[in-house]
């Protein structure tokens, strides 16, 4: 393999995308402990690089007590700057685990997610919760209260509304000039 051909798999692995948990991981550490601050300036320029390629937004200030799975990459995924991620969590695509920052909120705050946490996709875990140790919460659940070690946190099943006439599902675009 030729220089040309290091170089452009360099910046297709390094700088944009198709980069695993693992690599992304590393970045992180180094923006956070490199002993240079050039080191530091380099590392944390790739990591939010990577996030922005993802879509996603993993502040360098979350606290994590080790290492999560990220089965479906980054895409969408929203950690709160406050929140604490346990060890061994898993955290699929387009979840959010968010702060509330409303001054009149019972809930204000941020999550607090225990070990061997499985958070399925879509989830979403807004403001100062505390997820206990193995739980599940699954697919696009939206979780603003406490739930205990052990447990599974389900959405209700959806309903059906029933029309008696049929529904124009047609799409009409916004026209911002008229």
């Amino acid at each position: 393999m030729g220089i040309k051909e290091k170089t452009v798999l360099f910046i297709k692995r390094v700088l944009w995308k198709d980069v695993d948990s693992q690599t992304l991981w590393r970045y992180r550490q180094k923006a956070q402990s490199a002993s240079s601050a050039l080191s530091r300036a380099v590392n944390k320029c790739r990591y939010y690089r990577i996030m922005h390629s993802y879509n996603a937004s993993i502040p360098l200030d979350t606290q994590f007590d080790g290492r999560p799975q990220f089965p479906h990459r980054y895409y969408g995924i929203f950690i709160s700057v406050g929140a604490k991620i346990g060890k061994n969590c898993v955290i699929f695509h387009q979840v959010t685990i968010g702060s509330n920052t409303l001054a009149d909120s019972k809930g204000k705050g941020a999550p607090v997610i225990g070990d061997n946490v499985y958070i399925g996709c879509g989830a979403k875990i807004i403001g100062n919760v505390t997820i206990g140790d193995n739980a599940r919460i699954g697919a696009n659940c939206v979780v603003t209260k406490d739930v205990p070690e052990n447990c599974t946190v389900v959405a209700a099943q959806p309903r059906l509304i029933v029309h008696q006439q049929k529904r124009n599902n047609d799409f009409v675009g916004y026209d911002v000039k008229g």
